[in-house]
């Protein structure tokens, strides 16, 4: 059976609709025609020119990444921007960049929810925060800091928090940390957050409250979102080849 680009996006936006991205956020179609004939697909984290490399080199004219390349206004679409560069590729090779970032980590199974699985810990949300889950541990900040590391996959931890410091009740957003969850956290009774990323002062008030924080890299904690999403379209768009860009010396899934 052949399929369209845009029999892709209809399963994109069903899963993840485009209203559920934040204010911020330039989710959606990027560049391309949705009504080409859809080839193969390359699925990322962020389009870079590894990636539109990857993607002409296994002969992919769709790529869906997690972050959009583009926010905001663009001044040029020149090889002198490197911006301009990679849509200048993606257009010259007819390449579609599709996006998929707020929406889907919004969506908490294909998000927070893989983070907490592959850490092999069952998640429950946390509803008084706008984004975000929780799991139960027995552990200690340096144990479940080498748990996280191994699991993820990170290049390393970083923590302002006693390494012997009890982990029980661990609130876990992959990415960027989103701090009007503070209250939501405190309230909750949560010892320890896990996220990508977060704001030194941010760190510093958690701590003030009794509550670790592990950060292992915003790439690491959306990375396990890519298999998944495979696995799902793979269920939906039969006979296409879908390869993950790892992040790891240009090597694909």
């Amino acid at each position: 059976m052949s399929y369209k680009i845009n029999d892709v996006i209809n399963v994109l936006e069903d899963l993840f609709p485009l209203e559920n991205a934040m204010d911020y956020d330039n989710p959606g179609l990027l560049t391309g025609n949705r009504e080409d004939s859809l080839k193969k697909i390359l699925l990322t984290l962020d389009c870079t020119m590894d990636s539109v490399k990857m993607a002409i080199e296994n002969g992919c004219n769709l790529i869906i990444a997690h972050h959009p390349i583009i926010f905001g206004g663009i001044l040029s679409v020149s090889y002198d921007d490197p911006c301009g560069k990679i849509l200048s590729e993606l257009i010259k090779h007819d390449i579609t960049l599709y996006a998929c970032h707020t929406q889907l980590d919004c969506t908490e199974e294909f998000g927070n929810i893989a983070i907490a699985e592959a850490l092999d810990f069952k998640a429950q949300k946390l509803d008084t925060a706008s984004i975000g889950v929780i799991i139960d541990t027995d552990s200690y900040v340096e144990q479940f800091a080498d748990i996280v590391k191994n699991a993820l996959d990170s290049s390393g931890i970083i923590s302002l928090s006693d390494p012997i410091k009890p982990v029980h009740k661990v609130f876990i957003q992959g990415g960027a940390f989103d701090e009007e969850n503070i209250g939501a956290i405190v309230e909750a009774g949560v010892d320890t957050v896990l996220t990508g990323e977060m704001k030194h002062h941010h760190m510093v008030l958690l701590n003030e409250f009794g509550i670790a924080t592990l950060l292992c890299g915003h790439n690491a904690s959306e990375r396990i979102y890519l298999p998944r999403l495979k696995n799902v379209l793979e269920g939906k768009i039969g006979d296409v080849m879908i390869f993950v860009d790892s992040g790891k010396e240009r090597t694909l899934q």
